[in-house]
C-alpha cells in the first residue's frame, strides 16, 4: 500500500511538473524552433542525470546488482525513439491546430493505454473504464471551445498520443524485467535528443544566441520537465498499473490549465473549471478504488 501510494505521488508530481513546464515551453518558442528547444532540453535532461547514473552504478552500491544494465540499455533507446516519435507528431501537429483540441486529443492516452492493456493481456477493471470516461468528459470541457473537426493537425497530434502511450507500456515492461529507472531515463533523453539534435541541423537554422535568449525556459524544462519529471514517471510506474498511471499523469493538462490562469493571467471560465473538477474527481475514484482493492487484499491474506 505504502509503495503505491508512493508511486502515485510520483506520478502526481511528475504532472504537476510537466504542466507547469507549458508556461516555460510557450515562452521559449519565443527564441528558438521546435526541434531546436527540444534537442536542447532534452539531451541537457539526460547530462543532468548522469551524475546520479554514476553514484548508483558504482561498485558496491546495494542498487548496482539489482537492475540489469543490457534491459536499462533496450529500455533506454526503445523508449527513447518513442519518445522523440511522440513529442514530434505533438509539435508538428499543434501547427495545424488550435492548442485546446491538441491538448484535448493528447489526453486520449488515458483511453488508448487500458485498450493496449486488454490487447497484451492487464485488463483494466470496470472503475478504470467509468474514470476514464469521467477524465475524458473533464478534457473535453478543459480543451474544447469550438466545434470539434478533425483536421489534419489534429490526426497528427492523435498519433502522437498514441506514441505517448506506447511509451508508457514500454515502461511498465522493462520496468518489469529488471530496468534500472535512472539510467534507462538517462538512456531515453540522449537518444531522443541525438535524433532531435539531427531533425533541428536538417530542417531548421539554430543560433546560440537564441538558445542562450531561451536559457531560463530550457533551464527549467531541461532539469526538471525532463531530468526529474521523467525520472519520477518511470520509477513511480514500477508501483503503478499502466490504465491508473496515466489517469494521474493526465492531470497535466489540468496543472498547464491552473498555470497558465494563475502565472500568465490567462482567462479560464466556469466550464472550464468544471473541465478540471471532473479530471481530478477521476483520479481520486482511481486511486480509492485501487487503495479498497489492495486493502481487500490485505483482509483476505490475514485471516488464512
Amino acid at each position: 500500500m505504502l509503495k503505491t501510494f508512493r508511486g502515485s505521488f510520483m506520478l502526481l508530481l511528475a504532472a504537476l511538473i510537466w504542466g507547469t513546464a507549458f508556461v516555460a515551453q510557450s515562452k521559449g518558442m519565443d527564441y528558438v524552433e521546435p526541434f531546436t528547444y527540444n534537442a536542447v532540453r532534452t539531451l541537457l535532461g539526460g547530462v543532468i542525470l548522469m551524475p546520479i547514473v554514476y553514484l548508483f552504478g558504482r561498485k558496491g552500491h546495494k542498487s548496482a546488482k539489482a537492475y540489469s544494465s543490457k534491459i536499462s540499455l533496450l529500455g533506454g533507446i526503445c523508449c527513447g525513439l518513442v519518445l522523440f516519435a511522440a513529442s514530434s507528431f505533438q509539435q508538428y501537429g499543434i501547427a495545424f491546430t488550435s492548442a485546446g483540441k491538441a491538448g484535448f486529443i493528447t489526453a486520449l492516452y488515458v483511453v488508448i493505454v487500458p485498450i493496449i492493456g486488454i490487447v497484451t493481456g492487464r485488463r483494466p477493471n470496470i472503475m478504470i473504464w467509468i474514470c476514464v470516461c469521467i477524465a475524458v468528459l473533464g478534457f473535453y470541457l478543459l480543451c474544447i471551445e469550438e466545434g470539434f473537426v478533425l483536421s489534419k493537425g489534429d490526426l497528427f497530434v492523435l498519433i502522437c498520443a498514441f506514441f505517448y502511450s506506447v511509451h508508457i507500456i514500454f515502461i511498465d515492461h522493462f520496468n518489469s524485467n529488471g530496468a534500472d529507472p535512472v539510467k534507462m531515463s538517462c538512456i531515453q533523453f540522449f537518444t531522443a535528443g541525438t535524433i532531435m539534435l539531427i531533425c533541428m541541423f536538417i530542417f531548421e537554422e539554430p543560433a546560440l544566441k537564441s538558445v542562450f535568449d531561451a536559457k531560463y525556459t530550457i533551464l527549467y524544462t531541461g532539469i526538471m520537465s525532463c531530468g526529474v519529471a521523467y525520472t519520477l514517471q518511470i520509477i513511480g510506474q514500477k508501483y503503478t498499473e499502466p490504465a491508473a498511471a496515466t489517469l494521474i499523469m493526465s492531470l497535466e493538462s489540468v496543472f498547464a490549465a491552473l498555470a497558465g490562469w494563475i502565472i500568465l493571467n490567462e482567462h479560464m471560465n466556469l466550464k472550464e473549471f468544471a473541465g478540471c473538477s471532473l479530471v481530478f474527481a477521476a483520479v481520486v475514484l482511481s486511486q480509492l478504488d485501487i487503495g479498497s482493492k489492495k486493502q481487500i487484499s490485505l483482509n483476505k491474506k490475514g485471516n488464512t
